[in-house]
């Protein structure tokens, strides 16, 4: 009898335990992301979420190196380890067409979030296939590529007063890719071990076509039309020729062994006394206000990528949207906290933790642009952003571009006319197999 009366309380007390462990995984929500400080604020973010409606927000994370193969097996797999997940905005073909986003369309129109947000962060975060009115992400962390220079270089008096002399107007923060140009060659001095500029050249993933693309976008060019996927007369247009050729000038003026750079080597470039200027994302801008690791951090100013000779202001977007992923059991859930995440109060909390909001009226506001040296060129940019091939196949395409560019821009291989119309035969060829083109 007293055994029984064990095993019926024991029961009893199972039952309540699992009650009380599927409450709580029904009060829950995993959001899977790369291994970074931003993963981090949105944890902060997300333990205040949890304070207000009792919902337990877990952001999940992995090294970058394998961010993608983790998320795409689980997808694959049809698994409901994850709730919502931070994706590259190159994901979203793939994402949609995959089924593995949940459409948020609806959820897009009911909220205004096409003016909610700065337009080009949701063209480019949100929308696939391009110009369609679909979405399937929220921006979540905003980020471009700018420029970091070192302040004291430029507003020495003797600098400047030879800069004027050679060039004929004021050394100063660079109004246009020409200056951009000039103040790297003023800066260029090898036998005092002093360079003009560093920008991203290695090939191995899409630092090179990140690079480029500022280039490319502010003199006019284009890497095709998103809508009908024609290239030929966009990526090997005058406009486009002329881009390639100014940004293999600019690497002229990097320093020695330049010809694998990325995000980490553009920030040693300032750090290390060894550049005028420096592109990086913003995502690595905090780290250049820091004395810690950044000796020359009260002289590195910052400022957003210029236009270029027909007035034309672009930069290459990076960052991520958040979506929720359609294998979720938690889906009205994961909405309710997007309903969050996108209130005024809550971007201005993001950002102040240290993510890069896109919201329109954040960014606007002179509070965000004073916080720190850079959120200014910050907000200057994420108006003006544009991005890669966002198609399921954007892995080929972007191999292809470094397959034609780098020998090009490192191993002075043939013209620029010549790399970008072997490019465009090649972005054809992929569009024409994957039947987007006839």
């Amino acid at each position: 009898m007293r055994k029984l009366v064990t095993s019926v309380l024991a029961g009893i007390g199972l039952t309540l335990a699992c009650g009380t462990s599927v409450y709580a995984q029904e009060k829950s929500l995993t959001i899977f992301w790369a291994e970074w400080d931003p993963a981090n604020y949105l944890q902060e973010l997300g333990n205040e979420y949890e304070k207000e409606t009792g919902v337990k927000i877990t952001v999940e994370t992995t090294p970058w190196s394998d961010f993608q193969t983790k998320a795409f097996t689980e997808f694959n797999a049809h698994g409901d380890a994850y709730d919502l997940v931070v994706g590259d905005s190159q994901w979203l073909g793939a994402g949609s067409t995959g089924g593995h986003y949940v459409d948020l369309t609806d959820f897009f129109k009911k909220h205004d979030l096409g003016n909610v947000m700065a337009p080009a962060t949701v063209k480019y975060y949100s929308e696939y296939p391009g110009n369609s009115g679909k979405y399937w992400a929220i921006p979540l962390e905003g980020d471009a590529v700018g420029w970091s220079y070192r302040k004291d270089w430029f507003e020495d008096p003797k600098e400047k007063e030879a800069f004027k002399a050679k060039y004929g107007y004021d050394l100063d923060v660079p109004k246009d890719f020409k200056a951009l140009r000039d103040i790297a060659e003023f800066f260029y001095r090898p036998d005092q071990k002093k360079y003009g500029i560093a920008i991203y050249t290695d090939n191995s993933y899409d630092a090179m076509a990140m690079g480029f693309e500022n280039a490319l976008f502010s003199y006019g060019g284009d890497l095709g039309d998103y809508a009908t996927y024609k290239v030929d007369g966009h990526i090997n247009s005058e406009k486009a020729v002329a881009a390639l050729d100014a940004y293999k000038e600019l690497y002229k003026f990097t320093p020695p062994g330049w010809a694998k750079s990325f995000f980490v080597e553009d920030n040693q470039a300032i750090t290390e006394n060894l550049a005028a200027m420096s592109m990086n994302f913003f995502a690595f801008f905090p780290s250049l206000i820091n004395p810690a690791s950044n000796p020359n951090a009260k002289n590195t100013g910052f400022f957003a990528n210029p236009p270029g000779p027909n007035g034309d202001q672009f930069a290459a977007l990076g960052g991520q949207g958040i979506s929720i992923i359609s294998y979720s059991k938690k889906q009205e859930e994961a909405t309710k906290f997007l309903e969050w995440f996108i209130k005024d109060e809550t971007q201005k909390k993001w950002a102040a933790l240290g993510g890069y909001t896109c919201s329109a009226a954040v960014l606007k506001s002179p509070e965000f642009q004073s916080a720190t040296p850079y959120n200014k060129a910050f907000y200057e940019t994420m108006f003006k952003v544009k991005d890669f091939w966002a198609v399921p196949e954007y892995a080929e395409l972007l191999q292809q571009l470094n397959q034609r560019v780098y020998p090009y821009m490192i191993g002075g291989e043939g013209t620029a006319k010549e790399t970008l119309d072997a490019l465009a035969t090649d972005w054809n060829a992929t569009f024409k197999k994957y039947g987007r083109v006839q």
